[in-house]
């Protein structure tokens, strides 16, 4: 890995973006990673516009703020629009919800991963779809390892969603082999 990875993931309130990004950050640090976390919702936070910001590093973190992102993990369009500029160009990746097509920006490399649709198929949950789009990110990144972003769902999600979440990750990672050419 690179010293450092910067990563935006946004969406709007209600689809666990910004457990999304604890959980990213939790796992770096379970690979024994430096880690800072930030995080913003809108003016209402069910269906107004979130994100989570994750800076992994392998050293001491000197800003704790995204300045340009690897990697962006979109999950709804007006998101999206908004964090899209935040990217660095020529290199970054867009990993996006298949719920929406987004404009693609030239020197950037997209992969839309079905995340809703398939937490509901699949799960019949689609807040699980969070977790779904997360795993594949990791399977074609490697920005943690799958073992520290399992060991995260457990020491986070409580209990009782706990199996549905482990379920959602083991879709992502699978989803993300698929795609993993994609980006490479």
């Amino acid at each position: 890995m690179a010293p450092i990875k910067q990563v935006i993931l946004c969406g709007f309130g209600g689809q666990g973006i910004v457990l999304a990004g604890t959980i990213l950050s939790q796992a770096a640090f379970n690979d024994g990673k430096w880690v800072s976390g930030t995080n913003s919702y809108g003016a209402a936070a069910r269906g107004g516009g979130c994100r989570a910001e994750v800076v992994i590093s392998d050293k001491p973190i000197i800003f704790p703020y995204v300045i340009a992102a690897d990697m962006l993990i979109a999950m709804y369009q007006t998101a999206y629009n908004k964090y899209i500029a935040r990217v660095k160009p020529n290199e970054g990746v867009i990993i996006y919800d298949e719920q929406f097509t987004p404009e693609e920006t030239k020197g950037l490399k997209y992969v839309g991963i079905p995340a809703t649709k398939t937490a509901i198929e699949e799960l019949n949950k689609g807040i699980a779809a969070n977790v779904v789009i997360l795993s594949a990110a990791v399977e074609m990144t490697g920005i943690v390892t799958k073992k520290s972003l399992k060991s995260a769902i457990e020491e986070i999600i409580p209990e009782r969603l706990r199996e549905l979440n482990l379920k959602a990750m083991d879709i992502g990672f699978r989803i993300g082999k698929m795609k993993s050419d994609q980006i490479h």
